[in-house]
């Protein structure tokens, strides 16, 4: 049996907050003692917000690329330059949509940067090393409770051939983002050859379930998953440029 948990009572993060800190005394609030085996997914945005990755758009003077872009798509000029401040490559820019390549390698709308669930007047930026953030909130989880459950930091993205968005992993730490099931065979014997399942993506999405976004519940706990303990990396699922179908 897999439960998804989500955890209440987060209470609204700041700069400089103890996020491990804080997801254990609400599982304790809450009657739920950690795991080793447990899977903490924590929404983006807290994590950017703890680690001051938040910026004011009345800090914003717009280059004139973003004032071209921001004419051409309807924006906001001062979010545009926000966008672009974190733009390594412009992938697409259609019909009002801005698809970003992050300097972290990810593929997304507006390079993840998002005026949702913050401030007026405010932007959130992704964590400069999502993985590492992750790293941290693994490590000061098993220093309150001894215990090492995964980490998962998702933010949520549309996708290649498909309608809506689901949320991704974009940090790890403590588990194998992969399952990868290739020289296994099947139930007639057949060997997989391509079976290379991205359970850290799956994990991420299934917690989604649990942490709607009007219900102020950033953070979730999954267990019963028996996934691969290591020392995974989100950056591994990331497709190399030149396999991928879409770019």
């Amino acid at each position: 049996m897999i439960l998804i948990i989500g955890l209440t009572g987060i209470p609204i993060i700041e700069k400089g907050d103890d996020l491990g800190k804080i997801i254990v005394n609400a599982a304790k609030k809450q009657g739920v003692n950690m795991r080793n085996n447990d899977v903490i997914v924590v929404t983006q945005k807290i994590v950017s917000k703890a680690e001051g990755r938040v910026i004011n758009l009345k800090d914003m003077e717009p280059s004139e690329f973003a004032y071209q872009i921001a004419n051409q798509m309807n924006k906001d000029p001062r979010h545009v330059e926000a966008i672009l401040r974190e733009t390594r490559r412009i992938v697409k820019m259609k019909d009002g949509n801005l698809i970003i390549e992050t300097k972290h390698g990810y593929v997304c709308a507006n390079a993840g940067v998002d005026r949702s669930n913050i401030k007026k007047d405010s932007l959130s930026l992704l964590p400069i090393d999502s993985n590492e953030s992750a790293q941290k909130i693994h490590h000061r989880i098993n220093e309150l409770t001894q215990k090492t459950p995964a980490v998962i930091i998702t933010d949520t993205w549309g996708r290649p051939w498909r309608q809506g968005q689901v949320d991704f992993a974009i940090g790890l730490a403590g588990m194998n983002p992969f399952r990868d099931h290739r020289g296994e065979t099947d139930m007639f014997g057949f060997i997989l050859k391509a079976t290379n399942i991205a359970v850290a993506d799956e994990l991420a999405s299934a917690a989604e379930l649990a942490k709607r976004k009007s219900d102020e519940i950033p953070v979730v706990i999954i267990r019963g998953y028996n996934y691969s303990k290591g020392k995974g990396s989100a950056k591994e699922i990331i497709r190399p440029i030149e396999k991928d179908l879409f770019r």
